[in-house]
């Protein structure tokens, strides 16, 4: 497959997935990136391969990621443990759904939840930098398990910023700091990535030669990414964390609401 593919379309697909890995493995959003190079750079591709072939990519440089949080800071394995089962099980319920439903209205309300996570993220300046757990145990698993199932099946059903979405659940419901809630959010992810992958794999929609070519640069990125936000800490990453909140709201306010305004001045 890859010999169909110009040469310059394969440099700047790898380019785009180090940048993804980069980002998503401080914040999330590294969809923000790879998958629009993917879909403009691919356009006769199937929309399923495509997404398909993104998530071999992602679950990579996601899994390194998660590795390298875990060799570095203490994960709040209490919580995450049960987000990831139950993410497993949602992103893989939300990737049957989308196959049944419309996901229009989801689709014009993602912009107005992402303003609303990021006026909250902007005027709690003291937010996520200081680790303070602020449930018990038996609490933090139940509403581990909440969050898991529910984010999994907006993944697995939509799907931008999710890695975001799982950050800010874990610093304003269970206390974290910003790098407990990213290394918390990197495990569910890899759930997410998975479930994903055995509902395209099987059928057939997955570009694997060009997915693993770019899970080489996507891990790379990660690997700069993750360094970065543990020597930085947790300010660094609330100032990345509300960029890419930021370009998502300009993004999904463009793919939603666009269509819309052509057919107005039409």
């Amino acid at each position: 497959m890859l010999e169909n593919i110009e040469l310059w379309v394969l440099i700047a697909l790898c380019i785009a997935a180090f940048g993804a890995g980069l980002i998503d493995a401080m914040v999330g959003g590294g969809g923000l990136i790879q998958i629009p190079a993917l879909f403009g750079l691919l356009p006769t591709q199937g929309h399923a391969t495509l997404l398909g072939t993104n998530k071999i990519s992602s679950v990579v440089g996601t899994t390194f990621a998660a590795y390298k949080y875990a060799k570095a800071i203490q994960v709040p394995w209490n919580a995450v443990i049960p987000a990831t089962v139950m993410a497993l099980i949602g992103a893989f319920c939300g990737a049957y759904i989308v196959t049944q439903v419309s996901t229009e209205v989801l689709r014009l309300l993602l912009p107005i939840l992402l303003i609303a996570v990021a006026i909250y993220t902007f005027l709690r300046k003291d937010l996520g930098s200081v680790h303070a757990p602020k449930l018990d145990k038996n609490r933090e698993r139940f509403f581990g398990a909440c969050v898991g199932l529910t984010i999994g099946l907006y993944d697995g059903f939509f799907g931008p910023g999710t890695g975001s979405f799982l950050m800010v659940a874990f610093v304003v419901f269970f206390g974290f700091d910003f790098l407990a809630a990213t290394a918390g959010a990197k495990m569910v992810n890899i759930a997410c990535n998975l479930a994903s992958l055995a509902w395209f794999a099987p059928a057939g929609h997955v570009i694997v030669a060009l997915g693993l070519l770019m899970a080489v640069f996507n891990l790379a990125g990660a690997k700069v990414g993750a360094s970065l936000a543990i020597r930085k800490g947790a300010g660094f990453v609330r100032k990345i964390l509300l960029a890419v909140v930021f370009l998502l709201i300009l993004r999904t306010s463009y793919d939603s609401y666009w269509p819309y305004v052509k057919w107005w001045i039409a």
